[in-house]
This record gives structure tokens, sequence and C-alpha cells, in this order.
């Protein structure tokens, strides 16, 4: 029988696999994957596999997924890609009636492509609103937009700066935090991530550009373009929201003449070394230094996961970080 991986942020997966099995019965080869506030992608890679691995069938997995772009979904997407994984399946906007159709569905399918062809009338058809009127019409897919050929050298637009509308650190880089909740508040009209490791790994360049929201391109450029970006004229019309991997690239970025005046931290994943400052953010001396110089040149830091989150103070990050560290 084709194994369900249910893959989500928070306690949703295992949320929704209860009432799946209160609506279905109690379900074999069932495992719920979620990903918490203090995991980064590598922890969150090695529960899956260690989810997988205890699976009856390890050959026709089929994932269904909370959010497309968001972690779980990419590093689900960076399992497939692997070899040997040619039979796995993922579906992503995950609900309660696609969940239940995949269990009747996987009785009589021999593969997960199979039972995730059959799932998808049942997801889509399940959401109805009461009154029914208020329901919009059907959206028509709007044409893909053409591509423009390359501005020619020179060329002023706006007032030949590029806006740098928000600037955020964040381990995970594009992921649904950024793709909904940021770019909504934001209102750019390009993502640029900004880091010389993605920019040279295919695999994640593209991952990041397919996970950007709709009508909001995404770019990876190694921080020396971006640094030859903000001296480009031809980028005076363009709003965009910078992503960085981690402080010492921001403040590379910054001291090669990228002007920035304020950043967020959003996560910093915790790894040998480092210390947990807050549920979404782990430092050691070297991040502390770079928060440091990053405040010395005049960067008004504050850290928070979301917009509607209260903001840390610089101040009180740093505080916190030297004592978990002196403790530690």
């Amino acid at each position: 029988m084709v194994s369900i991986v249910l893959a989500s942020h928070g306690t949703f997966a295992e949320g929704i696999k209860m009432s799946g099995q209160m609506i279905f019965g109690q379900q074999d080869d069932v495992v719920a994957v979620t990903l918490m506030p203090e995991m980064g992608p590598d922890d969150l890679r090695a529960k899956l596999l260690e989810a997988i691995g205890g699976l009856g069938d390890q050959d026709q997995v089929l994932f269904l997924v909370d959010l497309q772009g968001g972690t779980p979904w990419n590093q689900i997407s960076l399992l497939l890609d692997e070899e040997g994984h040619e039979n796995w399946v993922a579906v992503a906007g995950l609900n309660l009636p696609m969940l239940v159709s995949a269990y009747g569905a996987r009785m009589g399918a021999q593969t997960a492509a199979d039972v995730a062809k059959e799932i998808l009338p049942e997801a889509k058809g399940g959401i109805v609103t009461k009154p029914e009127g208020i329901a919009p019409a059907e959206a028509v897919a709007a044409a893909p937009v053409a591509r423009q050929g390359a501005i020619p050298k020179g060329t002023v637009l706006g007032d030949g700066h590029i806006k740098i509308a928000h600037v955020r650190v964040d381990t995970r880089l594009l992921h649904g935090q950024v793709a909904t909740t940021w770019t909504k508040t934001v209102s750019p009209d390009r993502i640029i991530v900004v880091s010389d490791g993605v920019a040279h790994d295919q695999l994640r360049k593209t991952m990041i550009e397919q996970a950007a929201p709709p009508g909001v391109p995404a770019n990876v450029v190694p921080i020396s373009k971006m640094i030859e970006v903000t001296k480009d004229p031809r980028f005076g019309a363009t709003k965009a929201m910078l992503l960085f991997e981690n402080p010492q690239d921001l403040l590379t970025a910054i001291e090669g003449g990228v002007d920035i005046k304020e950043a967020n931290i959003g996560s910093m994943a915790h790894s040998v070394g480092k210390v947990v400052v807050t549920n979404a953010i782990a430092m050691d001396n070297a991040d502390v230094e770079t928060l440091e110089s990053l405040h010395a040149k005049g960067v008004a830091l504050e850290a928070r996961k979301v917009p509607s989150d209260s903001p840390i103070s610089y101040e009180d990050l740093i505080k916190k970080a030297k004592s978990e560290l002196a403790s530690a």
C-alpha cells in the first residue's frame, strides 16, 4: 500500500492526521512530520528521513504538504530530486478532503502518482462557501508574461537607484512566511536572494525561483553581483526585497557598497557551537561580532519572524545572546 507522509509548519500535520482517522479510521503507514520554530532545514530533512524509514512501503511514498514554497515543501522537493526516489510524489495545499480521498484511493492504487491524480479533484471540490454567492468566479490563469530583452547598458530608469524596500536575514531564505506575509506587507516588485553559495547551486537556485509568489519574480545573485546592481541605473525603477542567508553575507554586501539602513533578523538556524537565543534564532560568537559590526555601521536591526510579531530590539537580542554564550 502507498505510504503517506503529512508535512507542515507547526502541528497542523499531526492535527489533520487525527481528523482523517476520525473520519476514515486508523491508518497504517501514515506519518506526520512537523517543522517547529526552533528547527532549521537540515533538522527537518533528518526528521523526514527518519519518518520514511519507519514506513512499510518506502518505494511508493506520497507527500501531502501544507504550503508550496515553504520549508517542508522545499526539503521534500530536494528529496524527490535524488536518485532512487523516482516513485515519490508530492502534493501541496493539504486539506481534509484531500487526505480522506488519499486514504480511499490508496486502497486500490499501485503507485503514489495514481493516488495523487485521484485526490486533486476532491481537494479542490471540497472548498465551498455558504452562502454560495460569495464565491468568486473561477479564476482564469494569466497568460505568461513575455520575457523582455536586455535593457541597454547605460539606460537610466527612474532615478537611477534601486529601491531596497526590505532586508531580511533568514537561513531558509525564500519560504512560506516570506512569500506570503512579508511580500504582502512590503509589496516589492522583485525578490533578490543574495548568496554566493546558492547562486552556484543550480538546484537550490531553481527551487527558490519557483517558490516566488505570483507576480513577484525571484532572482538569486552572488554578493558581488548585488554590489554591481546597486550601482547600475537600469535598476532605478526596481523595488526589491533582499534576502540574506546569514549576517556575514549582509555585512559583506554593505562593506561592498550596498546601501542598507535597516534589516530584519528572521531566522538563524541552530548548528554545532551555537546557542538558542529565541525560538527562531541561534548564534555563536562570530554572529554576535557580525551583528555588532552591522550596528556600528548604523544599520538598524530588529528580530521578528512575521510582520505581526512584536519586534525584538538589537540591544535585547545581543544581551540575550551574550548571556547564553557565557553560560554555555
